[in-house]
């Protein structure tokens, strides 16, 4: 059955067990919970490991540094002080944890990371030859830590986390057709087992790739997992490219999900820049960049949001936002900030989902149509009196003021709309310009629209092609009309 929620995740480590110094408080204890509680979060979900160790004492897998000592890392140091601080006064972090949100009114989701395992025979990871998940020891060990976790924790909820890090990390990429029946068979039997303990009492879900044809190519079946009842609701995310993207393709997985009546939950990255896009640093999102991607979700049916990694410690605009959240008709007439993901590291043999930046265009590629597709949520045609603007902004590398470039949204050129130069940095304002349009007549369109850069002559004695790398749409909204009467 779909259920709506707002979940935030902790991975236990960068925000929580890394950071306080030992021994460790009550109140540093409950840090996660209380960080989000008050806002529209209702779900909390934790990384109960990375793959090199556990963050409970758990009876049937290693703790995470036991074999680490003596240690070399302060992170690590305080990690393993500050579980055994909690164990030494007779609670299990574990169990701290879960008491404190249900006492704040929150589900408690435990997520195990399912190619990575603490304690087990090293000679099976990917690094060193091995298969990963291809060896059924490691499916047996993971299968007892989920069995551990659905008998002994009240958990509200099992997540089995197979996007991480993403490009073939689960198994060998030639084991792929091998181990889709197998890995389909194994998510059965976990599925089984946590029903025949919990019941309805705590489902189960996936984080998974999110195309069809990557899960494909790491051995997951999706679509076989929701025609045949195996899960309850799935998070399509990638890692390593933790970039907030508002247009992320996963309407198959909705639709599949939806006709199996199982939720998507849609994954809000931390960031909307970092070295992957071109960015000296990783930027955080403002709240209109947020929303933006929020509406997004909610206009293509996920069932709810989720959210991890925001600033820390999270402070009033990241409560703001978690808050705001929750109420679709507020984030409907918010103001909002869409920015495209782009991908400028993508090779050839990238594992990574295809985004719509950057577009190259050669000198010699003239009178060629480039398009760039995208999707808001504002209902641009029926509240035209409640939008006070709407900005369209392009960043192109290497274009200089004579060169003849042509603009369409949706078949329309934009010729005779107002448009603003700037430079496209302000480290290195000669690298591209910014071209922000004013838009009076020709606005998007709620739901798809499509942008396309046409190249109509390069100045002479230019030979550099032109690269545009950032797309945004801004939408202003505003309580009285706009013009006169």
């Amino acid at each position: 059955m779909r259920k709506n929620r707002i979940i935030y995740m902790n991975d236990a480590r960068h925000y929580y067990l890394f950071v306080f110094e030992p021994p460790m408080t009550m109140e540093d204890a409950w840090t996660p919970i209380d960080e989000v509680a008050g806002t529209a979060v209702d779900t909390f979900c934790y990384g109960v490991e990375r793959g090199d160790g556990l963050f409970y004492p758990s009876r049937v897998g290693m703790r995470f540094g036991a074999d680490m000592q003596p240690f070399t890392m302060a992170a690590y140091w305080r990690t393993w002080q500050n579980m055994q601080s909690l164990i030494d006064r007779g609670l299990d972090p574990l169990q701290v944890l879960i008491d404190r949100a249900h006492e704040k009114n929150m589900d408690f989701i435990a997520s195990l990371r399912m190619p990575h395992h603490g304690g087990q025979n090293p000679a099976h990871r990917l690094e060193n030859g091995g298969r990963a998940l291809g060896h059924k020891e490691i499916r047996n060990h993971q299968f007892a830590v989920l069995e551990e976790l659905a008998s002994e924790y009240p958990t509200d909820g099992l997540e089995l986390d197979f996007a991480f890090p993403g490009g073939s990390h689960n198994i060998r990429q030639e084991d792929a057709p091998e181990m889709i029946p197998v890995l389909t068979d194994y998510v059965e039997q976990i599925a089984e087992m946590v029903r025949s303990k919990r019941g309805e009492a705590c489902p189960l879900g996936v984080r998974v790739l999110p195309t069809e044809a990557l899960n494909l190519a790491e051995g997951l079946d999706v679509r076989t997992w929701l025609e045949r009842g195996l899960i309850d609701f799935v998070i399509p995310m990638q890692y390593l490219y933790m970039i907030l993207d508002p247009n992320m393709p996963i309407d198959w997985l909705t639709e599949a999900a939806h006709a199996a009546d199982v939720s998507v939950y849609g994954m809000l990255q931390p960031y909307i820049a970092d070295v992957i896009t071109g960015a000296p640093e990783r930027v955080y999102p403002s709240p209109a960049q947020m929303r933006a991607a929020v509406a997004n979700n909610w206009a293509r049916g996920v069932d709810g949001l989720y959210a991890w990694f925001m600033r820390w410690p999270l402070g009033d605009r990241e409560r703001s936002s978690l808050t705001e959240w929750g109420d679709k008709d507020r984030i409907k007439t918010g103001d909002k900030h869409y920015v495209l993901a782009s991908n400028l590291e993508a090779k050839e043999d990238d594992t990574h989902y295809q985004t719509s930046l950057p577009v190259e265009i050669a000198t010699s590629d003239t009178g060629t149509k480039h398009a760039i597709p995208f999707y808001i949520a504002d209902d641009t045609k029926n509240n035209r009196d409640r939008i006070r603007k709407i900005r369209l902004r392009i960043n192109i590398v290497d274009l200089v003021s004579a060169d003849q470039i042509n603009i369409l949204l949706n078949g329309a050129s934009l010729k005779d709309e107002i448009c603003l130069r700037s430079y496209g940095s302000t480290i290195a304002p000669y690298v591209s310009q910014w071209l922000e349009f004013q838009l009076k007549d020709i606005w998007p369109e709620q739901g798809d629209n499509l942008l396309e850069i046409v190249l109509e002559k390069r100045v002479e004695g230019l030979l550099g092609p032109l690269k545009v790398v950032q797309v945004e749409v801004l939408v202003s909204y505003t309580s009285l009309p706009s013009g006169l009467r």
